[in-house]
């Protein structure tokens, strides 16, 4: 069992992309922690990486996407059993998705994430924006 007072954490960035009152999701491969369950976009930070280069390396590396702005931190939550913690941060993207390392991916609404197994760390987010009546909206810049 992971001893949480004997590690340090490690940062996780979960990139929040927003189109049309439409979320990006992605499904884990099963293989790996959460595996089977839904979550927004991301990956761990690397030594001396910046949140910002995090968001822009994961989703080139995942989904084949440019980045063309990162906000600010939205939320931050700590994934249970484990040292990872998560930092939901807006995105804004240029291009279309595709499935690089996820088994599948879907625009969705707010309610139709709650209905999604979410991972427990996104389902908290996604918990987070209906309580707070936040839309996480990044648009690019012009």
């Amino acid at each position: 069992m992971f001893d949480r007072m004997n590690s340090a954490p490690i940062r996780v960035i979960a990139a929040v992309v927003h189109s049309d009152e439409r979320y990006l999701v992605c499904l884990r491969p099963p293989h790996k922690r959460h595996g089977g369950l839904w979550e927004f976009p991301g990956g761990k930070c690397e030594p001396n990486e910046s949140d910002e280069d995090t968001v822009r390396r994961e989703l080139c590396e995942e989904l084949g996407l440019e980045v063309v702005a990162v906000g600010s931190e939205l939320l931050v939550v700590a994934d249970p059993g484990s040292s990872f913690i998560i930092a939901f941060i807006p995105a804004a993207i240029r291009g279309e998705p595709q499935c690089r390392e996820h088994v599948e991916l879907r625009w969705a609404t707010l309610r139709e994430l709650l209905l999604l197994p979410l991972a427990p760390g996104d389902r908290r987010f996604a918990e987070y924006l209906v309580d707070s009546n936040e839309s996480a909206v990044m648009t690019p810049a012009s």
